[in-house]
């Protein structure tokens, strides 16, 4: 059966793909030329393609009043970083089933994916009875004993209770009132259900609005959005991705179930390359779609270019940023190939215990107060901004506290005085601030950083790798080595012009090859290139999500006591 395209992805579940799409009818010509997001070709009716993703690209608002499109209102374009706030309306129509939800509702592993339901009727379980108009949060879905159901959570007297919901479940459900806020970035990934429009209200008022926005002046309303998709698709005898925007005014009808599906190309991302095998390496590919950016080797990965893969493996970075006092660090992810080298700057720490966490046994930090601390017992130091250390080592002393004696946890240190050293102790709780005084004039690699300090550390670039045409640290004011982190690469070369190999991270290029049926000419890899990535602010705090769940926080410092 026929439908429009768009009609066709708003209601197509991502679970489903790839699916084959037969061209049925159009406003426009037959072999009518399209481009769009730089890919030139044709639609004629009967044609094939296979669908292999879609994404929202933009959205269409339209003012609603009373829920529902205001008869004044003009449909307008908004971009996905259009500004502003939005808080979401919740959905009046129910869903009738938990499979339902399940497949029209982003449910995934961050805040946004936890979508909150309630039923019109009280749901028997097992062990518990779901309450009507009792929140229910959903979290995952995942299979349990076989079937397929929604892990949820149901906070009933101040106590969170864990069940399971299978697919199978019917009844009335109805979305709850949601009081956070979002971008509508945030609310075109997570919160447009498949087949639903989602009506929003402004949460904060539009700041810098100009004649050319969209939207009325001090608009302060409900919006209905309504998504339009960017279609990745493939199409036979072409060797790139094609991108079609769902609003396109063709009617196609999904002859996947009468279609020989391998004899379109297969586009392979990184990440379906990476789980080959290891025996499978090396390979010849050819890029279907190439990453973005002008450094290299992405400026080199364009569409049609065949590479040679040659292995994959998990490789060692240092997560770096620029030490700077406004809003616009850049972020770097730094190989341990890297041949420049870096002199130390001076690192800040806000407590003793700081102090104590990077004590290093080869060399006494030294350190300059630069906030007053009064102790409250007459045991241990008070502090003076200015006032200079060198750090000892921990260790405990006995104070008088509640008309009793109590053992505490302190910093040793000696003071550095005008002729002489005194010894002091500092409560390990001190809230204070000390930056280092760095004696240390030596040069480092930054596997010797890594090997030698606590990070994070502060460096400046001192010698440039001068096998980078462009060493990007070079210009930064100072570093901070935030952490040392493990990711996965893929090492390629060109397959015309082997003359050097490139390692390309694999969960942060978009990227889409397809293999070819060619011999490697040779096994062993080219020299390799050092490569220092620029991550953005959003991967860089993925990467640091990520990082921090596999590493165990250090324990907080004692509470001081009261």
């Amino acid at each position: 059966m026929a439908s429009t395209l768009q009609k066709f992805i708003h209601s197509l579940d991502l679970r489903a793909l790839p699916r084959v799409l037969q061209i049925q009818s159009g406003i426009y010509c037959q072999d009518s030329i399209y481009e769009m997001f730089g890919n030139e070709f044709s639609l004629s009716t009967e044609d094939v393609i296979k669908v292999i993703g879609f994404k929202i690209n933009k959205l269409i608002a339209s003012i609603c009043e009373n829920n529902e499109v205001s008869q004044f209102s003009a449909k307008v374009e908004l971009p996905l970083n259009f500004p502003g706030l939005y808080k979401v309306v919740a959905d009046k129509t129910p869903y009738v089933s938990i499979e339902e939800i399940a497949r029209k509702v982003s449910i995934g592993p961050t805040r946004f994916g936890h979508p909150s339901f309630y039923s019109a009727k009280d749901i028997k379980l097992e062990n518990f009875t779901i309450k009507h108009d009792e929140q229910i949060t959903f979290n995952s879905v995942e299979e349990v004993h076989g079937i397929m159901a929604v892990n949820c959570v149901v906070i009933r007297n101040n106590q969170s209770h864990s069940l399971t919901l299978p697919l199978s479940q019917e009844g009335e459900f109805y979305e709850c009132e949601d009081d956070q806020i979002y971008t509508l970035k945030e609310i075109a990934e997570w919160k447009i259900p498949k087949g639903r429009n989602r009506i929003v209200k402004l949460s904060t008022a539009l700041h810098m609005w100009d004649s050319s926005s969209p939207l009325p002046e001090n608009f302060d309303g409900c919006l209905i959005l309504m998504p339009v998709y960017k279609v990745q698709a493939v199409m036979k005898f072409r060797k790139d991705i094609i991108h079609i925007l769902s609003d396109l005014d063709v009617e196609v009808k999904d002859v996947t179930d009468h279609y020989d599906i391998s004899s379109f190309l297969q586009p392979l991302s990184l990440e379906d390359i990476f789980e080959r095998t290891s025996k499978e390496f090396p390979m010849v590919a050819q890029i279907m779609e190439g990453p973005s950016g002008n450094q290299k080797p992405y400026n080199l990965l364009s569409t049609g270019k065949e590479i040679v893969i040659y292995k994959k493996y998990q490789a060692a970075r240092v997560l770096a940023s620029e030490m700077r006092s406004d809003s616009s660090k850049r972020h770097y992810l730094i190989p341990m190939s890297y041949k420049g080298k870096f002199k130390r700057r001076p690192r800040e720490f806000p407590t003793a215990y700081d102090l104590e966490i990077v004590r290093n046994e080869k060399e006494h930090l030294h350190v300059v107060a630069t906030k007053a601390f009064t102790s409250p017992h007459e045991e241990l130091f008070s502090v003076s901004v200015g006032d200079q250390f060198l750090v000892q080592q921990c260790q405990t002393s006995e104070v008088l506290y509640e008309g009793g004696k109590k053992l505490i946890d302190v910093l040793a240190c000696e003071q550095i005085l005008s002729d002489s050293y005194k010894k002091v102790l500092l409560p390990m709780y001190m809230e204070g601030g000390f930056v280092e005084v760095v004696h240390d004039k030596k040069q480092y690699h930054l596997s010797e950083i890594c090997k030698e300090f606590h990070l994070p550390f502060n460096v400046k670039v001192s010698v440039r790798d001068l096998s980078i045409e462009k060493d990007v640290l070079a210009a930064a004011p100072g570093l901070q080595f935030e952490e040392e982190i493990t990711d996965s690469y893929l090492l390629i070369s060109s397959a015309s012009s082997p003359v050097e190999s490139w390692e390309i991270p694999v969960y942060r290029l978009n990227m889409l090859v397809h293999l070819l049926s060619k011999d490697v000419q040779t096994a062993a890899p080219p020299v390799t290139r050092t490569t220092v990535e620029e991550v953005s602010e959003e991967e860089y705090y993925m990467l640091r999500r990520y990082e921090n769940l596999t590493i165990h926080p250090p324990p907080r410092p004692p509470k001081k006591p009261t």
